[in-house]
């Protein structure tokens, strides 16, 4: 009787937890959710990429492909259009208006200015040498085009089309970021250090140490103050953008070339070529752990979060064998084979 009464009592005990474990994992966060491969969009095509953009709002995604730029419906990973006619895109920025974005076109020195609804160019405007990343400051109104070769950036007055500054600095820029007030941030990759720049007076202001080396991408928490540059070395940075204070260099994935920021949930995340991994790291937690590295494909280096649907678009493409090195190219890359250019789809 006493061994009946132990046995009741227990199945009292766990039928309480079960109910209790289902009234707690309601309030189990997404971020506790690991990240997964959700589809692949296929795009086709030849050439190599460079960075793209969502437009969460507009629910597109922007792709530079080599004298292109890819633009896709993200609700349906569908074609919307294409931008054509360049000698090698790198960057694309948008303007909060709705109405025009902004392509870096690396080749022809220049910035070209298109309609977002028909993708029809409406300017081209001379700027430095090999603009790069490329982003729209808002409270000035103005486009940043960060010129690779010649280590400068060219600021176009949106509404006169015309560039109304240009500013020296000291080496390689890589990918900007701006908070929204005047502030404007970019890696110099040869320096392994970070710019800040002034907006309202078209000036550097200060230049602090990346954390890690040969940064390339970075993201950006606005409301945290924290920038998080990608390097070698399997390194991201984290960087007060008030102070210019390192504060942390988690472990990434190797190669990397691109970053993301999710607001809601905290993460930071980046895109390595090298391994084909994209790492998450838990920014609101003590030591910036990764959390999550999941394989994508390699050659993988890019990406862009789309904080409408939480999403992560990696583009990758599949390879040929690498040629044998030469005195003219002693480090040759593999091709890409024609046809394999695509987006992986990364969701929760």
């Amino acid at each position: 009787m006493k061994h009946r009464s132990t046995e009741f009592m227990l199945k009292i005990f766990s039928a309480a937890a079960l109910i209790c474990g289902l009234l707690a994992a309601p309030a189990m966060t997404a971020a506790q959710k690991p990240y997964h491969i959700v589809d692949h969009w296929k795009i086709g095509g030849d050439g190599g990429w460079d960075y793209l953009l969502a437009d969460p709002p507009a629910h597109r995604l922007y792709i530079t492909h080599g004298p292109r730029v890819e633009v896709l419906d993200t609700a349906t990973g569908k074609p919307v259009g294409a931008l054509t006619g360049f000698k090698g895109t790198h960057g694309i920025a948008v303007n909060p208006d709705g109405k025009v974005g902004y392509i870096s076109d690396g080749g022809a020195n220049a910035v070209v200015v298109f309609d977002r609804a028909t993708l029809a160019t409406l300017a081209t405007i001379t700027v430095g040498t090999n603009p790069d990343g490329i982003t729209f400051e808002p409270a000035t109104k103005t486009v940043w085009a960060f010129n690779g070769r010649s280590k400068n950036v060219s600021v176009i007055d949106v509404a006169t089309q015309k560039v109304v500054a240009t500013i020296a600095l000291p080496g390689k820029p890589e990918f900007p970021q701006v908070d929204g007030t005047g502030n404007v941030y970019d890696n110099i990759e040869d320096t392994s250090s970070i710019v800040h720049l002034d907006a309202k007076t078209l000036k550097l202001v200060g230049t602090w140490p990346a954390g890690c080396e040969s940064p390339s991408g970075m993201a950006f928490d606005v409301a945290g103050h924290r920038l998080f540059p990608v390097c070698d070395g399997n390194k991201m940075g984290v960087v007060d953008s008030l102070t210019g204070k390192l504060i942390a260099t988690p472990t990434i994935g190797a190669g990397p070339d691109a970053a993301g920021f999710d607001a809601k949930d905290q993460l930071a995340f980046a895109s390595s070529g090298d391994d084909g991994i994209l790492s998450v790291v838990d920014t609101k937690a003590a030591g910036y752990p990764t959390i999550e590295k999941l394989p994508t494909l390699k050659g993988g280096r890019t990406m862009a979060y789309d904080s409408g649907s939480d999403r992560i678009y990696v583009v990758v493409a599949e390879y040929g064998p690498k040629p044998a090195p030469t005195a003219e190219v002693p480090k040759p890359r593999a091709p890409v084979l024609p046809g394999s250019f695509q987006v992986i789809v990364i969701g929760r």
